[in-house]
């Protein structure tokens, strides 16, 4: 973060701590007017209490309004920086509706706002409509540009699964891991993904048992857990299958999330096998659920 937006977050809190210590003295103004000294004979002038709660009350108006302004101007930057049309570009990609997305990003792109944001996005919208050769481009774009950030790698990743490059795909992953270590537990499950497709069972369980180690959207938790739970129960550990299987089964509402994922990928290798896997996923899911009752 750099030095002014760090003196303008400072600003917004300072201004709502200001804010709440306005409304305080606002409020104990007004208690100690109307229970400490009810008692008083009425004047045509305001005690100092009120005075001081209307102080306070307007106090916490200003810096409620300062708040917003600060606000509004580093929402204003930041969409500025990301370039025209982004947050547009975002919503649309959100809603699967890749194809409107393109020309956005495009744009920005086309007007020198590169960002890896900017980049990342883009590659997805190319790769969620079957144009890999330009996800491809612009995932070795961003790594090109930005080589020491750890989402151009997810980037690269994403490109090189699309094309059936699993092992690259997972190597990429692995690099992002490294640069940041701190990433969320999806990037490692995803990574595990990669690479039990790529054939590479151990180090797949590796990355399954790190992103177990960080709270998972359902979507994830479901599928981590399924390959956790087979892995434990061929080594023989049942308790730790038991309680795989149990996560697996409270995340069960995650195979719903990837419907509209496997319509995007329906042509690609990838969406192929990501389909079978669901399939069995689910079809244990029945099976546990069955022994359970």
């Amino acid at each position: 973060m750099s030095t002014r937006r760090m003196i303008a977050w400072g600003g917004v809190f300072a201004a709502s701590a200001l804010a709440v210590l306005g409304f305080t003295v606002f409020v104990i103004g007004v208690v100690v007017e109307l229970f400490l000294l009810r008692q008083r004979p009425l004047s045509d002038e305001l005690s100092p209490a009120m005075q001081l709660a209307l102080i306070g009350l307007c106090l916490s108006a200003l810096m409620v309004l300062c708040g917003f302004a600060l606000v509004g101007l580093l929402l204003a930057v930041q969409t500025r920086r990301q370039a025209p049309g982004y947050g547009e570009a975002y919503r649309f990609i959100q809603q699967m509706q890749f194809s409107q997305a393109i020309p956005l990003l495009e744009q920005a792109v086309a007007r020198g706002r590169e960002t890896p944001e900017v980049l990342m996005l883009l590659t997805t919208a190319y790769a969620n409509t079957g144009q890999l050769a330009k996800a491809q481009a612009t995932a070795d774009r961003a790594v090109q540009l930005f080589p020491t950030n750890p989402n151009s790698y997810i980037m690269l990743a994403n490109g090189y699964r699309q094309q059936a490059s699993y092992e690259a795909a997972a190597v990429a992953l692995q690099r992002a891991t490294e640069l940041d270590p701190n990433q969320p537990g999806f990037v490692h499950a995803e990574q595990g993904f990669l690479e039990l497709t790529a054939g590479n069972r151990a180090r797949a369980m590796e990355a399954f048992r790190r992103a177990a180690q960080h709270h998972l959207p359902d979507m994830y938790s479901v599928r981590v857990y399924y390959h956790l739970a087979n892995d434990y129960r061929e080594a023989g550990n049942h308790a730790e299958a038991e309680a795989a299987t149990a996560r697996m089964l409270a995340a069960r509402a995650g195979l719903e999330a990837w419907e509209p994922i496997l319509r995007t990928l329906d042509t690609t290798s990838y969406g192929t096998a990501l389909r079978y896997e669901l399939a069995s996923i689910a079809q244990a899911i029945a099976v546990a659920e069955a022994r359970r009752e």
